[in-house]
């Protein structure tokens, strides 16, 4: 990291732009910086998901991809930089098919929510899909997908997995979707 902010308010913000990572400014409504933004967000998900009580392997899973969300937020606050390859994405196949492999296949939907952990895993796991969208549309107009989409889409799977593990792990049964549940009768 190149420069360390000595004060946090700099007053350079208040015209509407924001300092990217190579010196440039953009205008803080811009693709970008909404992208930078939601990955911002889900990674403090992610660390609000850490104050709850984790067994060890899963939290030091979660650290790892706040890591990674670290190098991407830093890959799109400098555009051409990549920090991030095909380990990561590998990691996190390995991660999911580890965690799958104990778990019942799904029959129907699951909703949101069971024990504590599981509820802020799937708030990690919407925000996850909304910093996917950012970066797809900021991608949109770059010659190549980079590998942050690929990232994030393997996170979100790792995420729900990681729902289903966390209710297990609390003796809590996922909450499955029973579709018409309060559809009316005809009169």
């Amino acid at each position: 990291m190149g420069k360390r902010l000595t004060r946090i308010y700099t007053r350079t913000g208040d015209d509407g732009t924001t300092g990217l990572g190579d010196g440039t400014r953009a205008g803080k409504e811009t693709v970008r910086i909404e992208a930078i933004g939601v990955v911002d967000e889900l990674n403090s998900c992610i660390g609000v998901l850490l104050a709850d009580d984790l067994v060890e392997d899963v939290r030091n899973r979660l650290q790892n991809i706040q890591h990674d969300l670290f190098d991407l937020g830093g890959d799109l606050s400098i555009p051409g930089r990549l920090s991030m390859g095909e380990t990561q994405i590998s990691r996190l196949e390995k991660e999911l098919d580890e965690y799958n492999a104990g778990l019942a296949p799904l029959k129907e939907f699951i909703l949101p929510g069971g024990a504590r952990g599981a509820a802020l895993c799937h708030v990690a796991r919407v925000v996850c899909r909304r910093a996917e969208r950012c970066v797809v549309r900021l991608y949109r107009t770059e010659t190549e997908i980079p590998v942050h989409i690929h990232y994030l889409n393997r996170l979100s799977d790792l995420l729900f997995v990681l729902c289903r593990i966390l209710n297990r792990q609390q003796g809590v049964n996922d909450v499955m979707w029973q579709p018409g549940k309060n559809r009316l009768e005809a009169v």
